[in-house]
This record gives structure tokens, C-alpha cells and sequence, in this order.
């Protein structure tokens, strides 16, 4: 297949290009994505070692590369301001993925945006997004809670709060914390569907479906799999259909503001994941109280 020719005349003088590259397969990458990081002046990377042999892979040669980490982003975001206010163009990428997505970026793309100074997304892989498109699980409406925290009580806790979560929820884990995680995943979610991906785009992709245990039980009864990076995603909280008491605060404040039942069931349906039919009836209810 003849690659096509892109035009970059969308590339600005001091703009910043936040770009996605691969998560895993090296073909994944755009056609935008290469030409803007072989005309921008410099680019920005959480690890520059890392980075260069992706640029080298890419037949991108001798291009200034800037370490931009979580522990100097805020020295170097003033540092990129001023390079791209006299006029040049920069990127921005991730070791992998799309930056700012539980990576470093946020500080830089802030002052750039309270400074006047264009921020331009090139799309492309996100692991988040990888994962749910295949992972046969709802994805109408999901919460990305990025990583847990690495001591077991604070994990509890955060996974607690998520109890009442009537949306799929998507984390991330690493191998080495991967099985201490899903066990406490057991003791907050027990019995509830789970699915984790590996590997995504890579030799040994991989997804594992089921209730959390029957996960767990993969896993030990395969140890050589608890390798690479994993994206872990979980079912929301089904409601039963006669289950109003966590609406009904919502539905009598918007009653309270002469809004029509339609509408009402509309916002509190979207709002809570509920069927309308079922949300209408309840409005109709506690309209007549």
C-alpha cells in the first residue's frame, strides 16, 4: 500500500502538538502523527531514551528531544513557553499512548492554554480506549480511575467508594502489584464481571473474562501470564428496577424546579443509568406525593 502524502500546513508557528504514538505495535502510529514529528522543532518525552528509538523506528533522525517528567514539568513548562512563544513548534508524547492520560503533560498544556499559545491533539492509540473497544463489556457511559494505589488499605478504600459506580470502570495495573490488586478487587467486588487486558497490540495480547475469582484463579493457575502492562476493567453496578431511593433526591430537587416529567426522566435516566420508563414512572410518583 503507497503511503499517502500529508500535508502539514495546519502546523503553526509556537503551537504545541500533544501526539499519541503506539502502545504496542509499531504500526498503529498516523500518517499525521510522523509528519508532524519529523517538521516540529523540538519534542517533549517523559523518557528521551525511550523516545529515540521509537523516532529512530520511524526513520525520524537527529531530533532535538526534551525530558518532560513528573518531577521537573513544572520548571520545564515555563522553559517550553518561552521557546514556543518566540515562534517554534513542539510536540509532546508519552512513553506510550496518548500523553496526559495517566502520564505527564497537564502543568505544560495548562500554561500554555492560559497563555494564548495553540494546543493542537493529534489522535491515536490510548490504552483505555483499546481495551473497552474490545472487551465486550458496556461502554456507553465509563470511569477511567487510572492506577490504585500501591498499599492494600488505601486500595480498599478507593475501590469501596466505588460501590454504588452504576458505570464500567477501567484501571490500570502493573504486573508485579497485578494479583494483590485483583484480590482486593474479590473482597469489595466479589462475584462481580471482570475483564483484563495485556499486552495490548502486542505478540501476546490477551483478554481474560469472568467474575472476579474465576479471574484470580486464571492467573494462579497461569503465573507465566502475569506479565507486561494490564488494563483492568470492571461492571458497573446493575440496579434492580424497583430501586428509586438513590434518585429520588435528584428527581424531587428537579421537581421542585417546575421542570416537565419528561425532561426530568431524561436528565435523571442519563444521569443515573436507568431506563426511562422505569425513571418516568418514579416522577410521576413523587410528583403526586
Amino acid at each position: 500500500m503507497t503511503r499517502p502524502t500529508v500535508h502539514s500546513s495546519e502546523l503553526e508557528n509556537g503551537c504545541l502538538y500533544v501526539v499519541a504514538t503506539p502502545i504496542g505495535n509499531l504500526g498503529d502510529i498516523t500518517y499525521r502523527a510522523v509528519d508532524v514529528l519529523t517538521k516540529v522543532d523540538w519534542i517533549a518525552a517523559e523518557d528521551t531514551r525511550h523516545s529515540q528509538k521509537l523516532l529512530q523506528a520511524l526513520g525520524i533522525a537527529n531530533k532535538k528531544l526534551i525530558s518532560l517528567h513528573e518531577h521537573n514539568e513544572e520548571a520545564r513548562a515555563q522553559q517550553l513557553l518561552k521557546a514556543l512563544q518566540t515562534g517554534e513548534k513542539g510536540a509532546l508524547i508519552s512513553d506510550a499512548g496518548t500523553p496526559l492520560i495517566n502520564d505527564p503533560g497537564y502543568q505544560l498544556v495548562k500554561v500554555l492554554r492560559q497563555s494564548d499559545i495553540s494546543v493542537v491533539p493529534i489522535p491515536g492509540a490510548s490504552a483505555v480506549i483499546t481495551a473497552l473497544s474490545a472487551a465486550g463489556v458496556a461502554t456507553d457511559r465509563f470511569a477511567y480511575e487510572g492506577f490504585l494505589p500501591a498499599r492494600s488499605t488505601k486500595r480498599v478504600a478507593s475501590l469501596e467508594a466505588l460501590l454504588d459506580e452504576t458505570r464500567t470502570m477501567v484501571f490500570y495495573e502493573s504486573p508485579h502489584r497485578l494479583m494483590d490488586s485483583l484480590q482486593d478487587f474479590s473482597e469489595v467486588f466479589t462475584g462481580r464481571k471482570m475483564v483484563v487486558a495485556k499486552e495490548l497490540t502486542k505478540q501476546f495480547e490477551q483478554f481474560v473474562s469472568g467474575s472476579v475469582e474465576e479471574v484470580i484463579e486464571y492467573f494462579q493457575q497461569n503465573p507465566d501470564r502475569v506479565r507486561g502492562e494490564f488494563v483492568v476493567i470492571l461492571s458497573g453496578k446493575v440496579l434492580e428496577k424497583n430501586d428509586s431511593t438513590m434518585n429520588d433526591h435528584l428527581i424531587k430537587t428537579l421537581l421542585a424546579q417546575s421542570l416537565p416529567v419528561k425532561q426530568i426522566s431524561e436528565i435523571v435516566a442519563s444521569y443515573e443509568g436507568q431506563k426511562k420508563k422505569a425513571v418516568y414512572q418514579r416522577v410521576l410518583e413523587l410528583k403526586e406525593v
